[in-house]
């Protein structure tokens, strides 16, 4: 009865009701701060996915119009070497030749070039146009290069229609394999203006496509000057380069605004890809609505933004505690791999996985060799700084995000490998091999190689093992690693044996191979 009284007391104070007075805008002011917060983090990740999409369409559509050039390019080659072909008449010789090449509206010329840079045959005119390109860069480069391949060129200016053009070819070799000419093929830079010009990007949105050179292919918007520049120094460009594909914000060399910059090469092909997104663009939307809702912030705060600041924050709580407890019910504490718990459930999901895919399914057991030694002789510390070692080397061997390393309990561990047959766990048993020769725990003075671990490998290749039928096949395994001698991998049907310290399929000295 007194809490009530108490209670009753204090709403009757008016010192308490200047307190909620004073808090109740506080309140509001920080729910409404992180609801901008969240807005701003959703406005970003839609420009992100929007870029990425883009980029996809954009890569593949480059991807398939390169692809049709190459494979007109291709087939000339080939057609030079059809028997009889300079005997039969030019206008069956050039049908021969250019069979297959493109005719849509951006492809530009389509040339076969003599050894000495002459035009000898031309899809586009009978009797072919006359030109000399033996100073091309392309022809330069197959010249002295064989075997190149595909060659995509710098941007150029078409010396027989006056467009802008993006030249491929490819090296023509003569019987007896000396050079003997280029197959040229050519994409009109309107192309790219054309796809461009569809994707809305902003005020200060790009779109850019660069040779890995650094040479500037094209960019959204348009300007002439642009094309042919080279950035190869540009810290952005240097991002591209070194990673295939992904995203970061930056600031433009060519023009100081910061932008997100999402990136690719284009398939196989020397050609870097970006869709950059303004920030202030991506934040123009989120800064509108930022400013309604502040002011009508403003206006509203009182006890009841108060309140739903208190709900808000217990409820804030609570979820933080229960992400909390399920990660402390998923993780082993002491090595922080996942525990029993999560590799069974993530067991049952590969599973299901593996059932629906008739993928393989592999399993590793890993055993720390002679661990009742390291407690026996160091103390519990040493043998626990052991295990920590241990879940390092399995977490920086298993690398895939659909792979699993877990500690099953004691010294014994399980690396689930979904999609991966026994070829592949084998790598990663390798792995775990070379990472663990490498540990050191110098609280107790264990250098490298002081520590190994015996591995038992089983695959369900879409057989339908369930968790205990391939858990006791691969722990069979490891027992006989171990009686083999430790510090190897044992595959479960008995037939294969791994030795951490050789290479695959290649026996050294008188020890067993890596597979026996």
């Amino acid at each position: 009865m007194a809490l009530p009284r108490l209670l009753a007391r204090r709403l009757r104070s008016a010192q308490t009701w200047i307190v909620l007075g004073v808090l109740a805008p506080v309140g509001m002011l920080v729910l409404s701060g992180l609801m901008l917060l969240d807005l701003r983090r959703d406005a970003w990740d839609k420009a992100e996915q929007t870029s990425k999409n883009l980029l996809q369409v954009i890569e593949r559509d480059i991807a398939r119009n390169v692809e049709i050039i190459d494979l007109s390019l291709q087939a000339i080659v080939d057609n030079l070497r059809t028997p009889g072909l300079d005997a039969v008449s030019s206008e069956m010789r050039q049908l021969v030749l250019f069979d297959r090449a493109g005719t849509a509206r951006d492809v530009g010329v389509t040339l076969v070039l003599d050894e000495h840079g002459d035009i000898a045959a031309d899809s586009g005119a009978l009797p072919p146009r006359k030109g000399n390109y033996a100073d091309r860069e392309y022809f330069r480069v197959h010249r002295e290069q064989a075997g190149l391949g595909l060659h995509v060129g710098r941007p150029l200016v078409s010396r027989l229609t006056g467009e802008r053009m993006l030249p491929f070819s490819r090296r023509i070799d003569k019987p007896d394999g000396s050079f003997g000419g280029v197959a040229l093929g050519t994409l009109k830079l309107s192309y790219f203006s054309r796809l461009f010009d569809q994707l809305g990007l902003g005020r200060d949105g790009a779109i850019n496509l660069y040779l890995r050179d650094g040479t500037r292919i094209m960019r959204h918007p348009y300007e002439e000057v642009d094309v042919g520049v080279s950035i190869v120094g540009a810290p952005t460009f240097r991002r591209f380069v070194a990673e295939r594909s992904g995203t970061f914000v930056g600031t433009s060399v060519r023009d100081g605004v910061e932008r997100h910059y999402a990136f690719t090469q284009v398939g196989d092909l020397p050609l870097v890809l970006n869709v950059a997104l303004a920030t202030a663009d991506i934040e123009a939307g989120w800064r509108a609505k930022a400013a309604v809702i502040g002011t009508l912030v403003l206006v509203l705060c009182g006890l009841t933004a108060f309140l739903s600041l208190l709900f808000g924050r217990e409820l804030r709580r609570r979820a933080a505690m229960q992400a909390e407890l399920t990660h402390l019910a998923r993780t082993d504490g002491l090595t922080g791999l996942a525990n029993r718990r999560r590799f069974e459930e993530e067991f049952v999901r590969a599973r299901k996985g593996a059932g629906r895919t008739a993928r393989p399914l592999s399993l590793l057991i890993v055993d720390a060799d002679h661990f009742k030694r390291w407690n026996d002789r160091y103390g519990h510390a040493v043998g626990d700084e052991v295990l920590r070692g241990l879940g390092r080397c399995l977490s920086a061997s298993v690398r895939r995000p659909g792979d699993l390393a877990a500690r099953i309990g004691g010294e014994e561990f399980a690396v689930l490998l979904p999609d991966t047959d026994e070829d592949g766990a084998l790598r990663v048993a390798r792995a775990i091999h070379r990472a663990v020769a490498a540990l050191t725990v110098a609280s107790a003075g264990l250098g490298a190689g002081s520590v190994t671990v015996s591995i038992g490998l089983a695959v369900d290749a879409g057989v339908g093992l369930d968790m205990g039928d391939l858990y006791r096949r691969a722990d069979g395994a490891l027992y006989e690693a171990k009686a083999c001698g430790r510090n190897r991998t044992r595959c479960a049907d008995g037939v294969r044996d791994g030795d951490p310290s050789m290479e695959a399929g290649r026996l050294v000295g008188a020890r067993h191979p890596p597979r026996c």
